[in-house]
């Protein structure tokens, strides 16, 4: 568990390299101690250190045995703790993976299963849906990606969160001025000003 809380910190402070140097370093820790899930969500956040780094191939390998790992966990294998790590939640780091390494496609395609909530966690869904709205309007589909976008705007409303807020500005950051000359984006944009995280 103090594993898992070093990697986050180190993610909210934008250290990639340690980050995923701390994350491997878990993930090949006491047999005894690491569980499927545990181990899977570790490769899972080497993999998006990796990934913010451009090492697409260490990504790769990352979200693989990520993948492995988890399909190995049965109902009794792991602490209550990381219950909430399952396929959902692999699926947004495959999206956030796929988009941080410029791969929009892929991160939609592997991603979309990320983006059904149960409810239960609307920050996750947060991420998960702002990633996807992302990809989309990065290949193209301003119209979905913006659709999208509010969706998770409105997902946000009930959240207060520093790493929310960054999603956002990276989102806004990389609406080109040729998006946001079209009649999607003047609509979409309208709409947004209604919500706290777009202002």
């Amino acid at each position: 568990m103090d594993d898992l809380a070093g990697v986050r910190e180190l993610f909210l402070g934008i250290d990639y390299r340690e980050a995923a140097t701390l994350a491997r370093a878990a993930s090949t820790g006491p047999a005894a101690s690491l569980t499927p899930t545990l181990g899977a969500q570790f490769r899972a956040m080497e993999a998006r250190a990796l990934a913010r780094l451009g090492d697409a191939r260490g990504c790769d390998l990352g979200l693989a045995e990520a993948q492995r790992q988890l399909s190995m966990r049965t109902l009794d294998s792991d602490p209550p703790y990381i219950a909430y790590f399952d396929e959902v939640e692999l699926a947004a780091e495959f999206g956030h993976c796929f988009r941080d390494l410029g791969r929009s496609v892929e991160a939609t395609q592997r991603g979309a299963g990320s983006t059904i909530g149960d409810g239960l966690n609307n920050r996750s869904d947060f991420f998960a849906t702002m990633v996807q709205a992302e990809s989309y309007t990065t290949q193209g589909e301003i119209g979905r990606g913006f659709d999208i976008a509010l969706t998770a705007l409105q997902l946000g409303e009930s959240l207060k969160s520093a790493r929310c807020v960054q999603y956002v500005w990276e989102f806004q950051g990389r609406i080109t001025s040729s998006m946001r000359a079209s009649i999607e984006y003047r609509d979409f944009e309208e709409r947004a000003r209604s919500y706290r995280l777009w202002n």
